[in-house]
């Protein structure tokens, strides 16, 4: 049927007016659509790049495990110890208090610590993550892997941590790693990859400090391709951290544990120095600390007491403790004037007790006096007035000059913190800090090591290590590092008559060897192992003369904190001597009744490589020795 002209000219005007509209419509869309792009290309393209930018690529810094620290046999002392921890990841879809406190029902945490963690989270990137919870046991963390399911967002991990395998018996040496501080940053680089390490941990104190070179490793990195929201989608490289280089002391940790005993009801240091090469083979400082709980997080209260403490836990005595060295300098004194051939070895002298000087008397801890008294005697019996008459005659500024030929006075280089230079006055010296001129009288005073004079036990263990082979000892801590051995300069002769070292080795003989000897007492029988040193007492309390009078207060009868320092140092064998040895027993009274004692037994030790036996104590020792070995070696095996 056909349509009629006038239905089909209606229906024409129909669809044109319906296209026109549909048409326009679409215009109008895709202007839209064109403006808005334009809008992105043009307006907003560096925002949008560099978010794209931003979300394309993300580098993850990969940690390094530390080098491991042995000792001179190859016993490991400090090393990387399994630690398993929890993370938890901040993600937009994650209600993080509700998380928190799911977590908390498994692993107590505070109200306090889970407002820090949900505080430090929101400082955090998405997809970012902290840790929540380390140290702990296999038991706790058997129960979070378990509820995982429940757990979205917490990220079970087993990392590495510092551990020292010694704890306290090498806590002074090795030191402890700790977070990077405040302080730390200003001796980094700012471009340093090591500072983008959150749980990063560098060495705060002893080798783990002044090694960190070493140990620390070099970083790795860790890229992976994520979308916007920071999920990661795939993983475009690696490159592998490099692990921090291993190190080998000097140390024998046996002969270390067994001094560390020795001297474990005493606030002591001992020093053992391997006269062959210089090597130090014992360091040891009593009362100590665990590095591990530096590691886990010391609490205040065990902070705040080691702090406190007069006897400084903290604090490497052995080579940070200044002391008078008391009688241990006489040995000085004499080769000063021997050396200026300002005294013969028969010289003599009358000590009647104290020695006059304008006046003022200067007394012999003696009260009735040594009598005549020639060089080697005045060494053996410790005769004060013999050294005031010597050191009158020298003069401070010969006495200060050899003091720091034998290492008196100067700061010995080690890779540790803390290491004291001592002090050698002179003349000058005194003029400059202390405003005034110098007397006499201190030059009598310094002629018994006593005054301005201040000596590490380190310094006294290298006085004495030149003193038993003539040569210029210098000692060292490192054996090897990466398993290369570490080449140490050649040992220089001293420039010191040998006639003179051999007239103070004879002496020191007798200090332990004759009956008169302050340290007779302390002998040994053996004869291969026979030994020289000498006792000394450091006097820290005057004594005035109304006490003199009356009778000096003995040591035993003051409050411990003013009764005198004692000393010991010496060397063994005395024939081919292998070891030098000093120690400082504080507050302790006189040398020659608690120092040299405990030098004897470390001495033996280190001959022996073992326990000594009771048959190489005089048989009117052994009882007393006995006890205290037998108590020394259930240790030992116990540990």
């Amino acid at each position: 049927m056909e349509i009629s002209y006038f239905k089909k000219n209606i229906l024409e005007k129909k669809y044109g007016r319906r296209s026109f509209l549909i048409g326009s419509s679409q215009l109008v869309l895709v202007g839209l659509l064109i403006r808005q792009m334009r809008q992105i290309q043009l307006n907003e393209n560096e925002k949008y790049k560099l978010l794209a930018e931003e979300n394309r690529i993300d580098i993850e810094i990969l940690s390094p495990l530390r080098g491991i620290i042995f000792d001179s046999n190859g016993i490991i002392l400090a090393k990387n110890k399994e630690n398993y921890r929890i993370r938890i990841l901040r993600d937009k879809n994650i209600n993080l208090p509700e998380l928190i406190d799911n977590f908390s029902k498994l692993i107590d945490i505070s109200k306090e610590r889970k407002n820090e963690i949900i505080k430090k989270l929101e400082n955090k990137r998405f997809n970012a993550s902290i840790v929540i919870a380390e140290n702990l046991g296999w038991n706790d963390f058997m129960k979070v892997l378990v509820n995982l399911p429940s757990l979205p967002g917490i990220i079970p991990e087993i990392d590495l941590k510092r551990y020292y395998t010694h704890k306290e018996l090498l806590a002074h040496i090795l030191g402890y790693v700790g977070a990077i501080s405040p302080k730390d940053l200003k001796e980094f680089s700012n471009n340093d990859p090591i500072l983008q390490i959150e749980d990063f941990k560098i060495g705060k104190v002893g080798i783990e400090k002044e090694l960190d070179k070493y140990l620390r490793g070099q970083v790795g990195i860790e890229k992976n391709e994520v979308n916007a929201s920071g999920k990661i989608i795939r993983k475009l490289g690696e490159e592998a951290s490099s692990p921090g280089k291993d190190l080998h002391l000097t140390i024998d940790s046996n002969l270390q544990k067994f001094t560390m005993l020795r001297i474990k009801d005493y606030s002591a240091s001992v020093v053992v120095i391997d006269l062959a090469s210089g090597a130090i083979i014992c360091m040891a400082s009593n009362p100590s600390f665990n590095p591990n709980k530096f590691i886990e997080g010391i609490s205040q209260k065990d902070w705040n007491i080691m702090l406190e403490s007069k006897n400084q836990p903290l604090a490497n005595k052995a080579i940070s403790g200044n002391y008078p060295p008391g009688s241990t300098f006489k040995m000085i004194v004499a080769m000063a004037a021997l050396e200026e051939n300002l005294i013969s070895e028969e010289e003599l002298f009358d000590c009647e007790g104290f020695y006059e000087l304008e006046e003022r008397k200067f007394h012999c801890w003696k009260y009735s006096g040594h009598g005549l008294t020639n060089l080697s005697k005045g060494i053996e019996e410790s005769c004060d007035v013999y050294f005031y008459h010597l050191a009158e005659r020298i003069g401070i500024e010969r006495i200060s000059n050899l003091a720091k030929k034998f290492g008196l006075g100067i700061s010995p280089i080690l890779p540790l913190t803390g290491v004291s230079k001592g002090l050698i006055p002179t003349k000058s010296w005194k003029k400059v800090n202390k405003k005034e001129t110098w007397f006499t009288g201190d030059t009598l005073n310094s002629g018994i090591g006593q005054g301005f004079i201040l000596s590490t036990p380190i310094q006294i263990a290298i006085m004495t290590a030149r003193i038993a082979t003539g040569l210029e000892i210098n000692p060292f801590l490192i054996k090897a590092i990466d398993g290369r051995p570490i080449k140490n300069n050649k040992q220089q002769s001293l420039d010191i008559s040998e006639s003179t070292l051999n007239i103070i080795r004879k002496a020191m003989f007798g200090v332990v060897n004759n009956k008169k000897g302050t340290a007779f007492d302390s002998r040994v029988i053996n004869e291969n192992k026979l030994f020289a040193g000498k006792t000394g007492t450091s006097q820290i309390r005057q004594i005035t003369e109304d006490e003199r009078n009356q009778g000096i207060i003995k040591n035993e009868n003051l409050p411990r904190y003013q009764r005198d320092h004692a000393l010991f140092t010496g060397y063994a064998p005395f024939v081919k001597p292998k070891y030098s040895i000093s120690i400082v027993v504080e507050h302790g009274g006189g040398g020659s009744k608690v120092a040299a004692p405990i030098a004897r037994d470390v001495l033996l030790y280190a001959l022996n490589n073992a326990i000594p036996s009771i048959q190489e104590y005089p048989i009117e020792k052994r009882n007393d020795i006995k006890l205290i070995l037998k108590n020394i070696k259930k240790e030992m095996i116990s540990t």
